[in-house]
């Protein structure tokens, strides 16, 4: 598999850091707000990445941050 590599704008082969595994850390949906197709985009590209991983035998291990900003509601 080829990833794009932003800071070399090249695309490189997947190597895992660890033989057999795969850590990722993704962002969730943003839940402060209607769900709509522009912030789930991300989180279902990120979401079938993994799926692919388990796929083809990695062991993978997500970490998924869900922003909440009830700060922002209005009364």
């Amino acid at each position: 598999m080829k990833l794009y590599n932003t800071l070399t704008r090249k695309k490189d082969d997947f190597i895992p850091r660890f033989e057999g595994k795969v850590s990722m850390y993704t962002c969730g949906p943003t839940v402060y707000h209607y769900a709509h197709i522009g912030n789930l985009r991300s989180y279902i590209m990120e979401d079938v990445l993994e799926k692919y991983f388990r796929y083809v035998g990695y062991d993978v291990t997500r970490v998924i941050n869900i922003t909440e900003v009830g700060h922002l509601t209005i009364y």
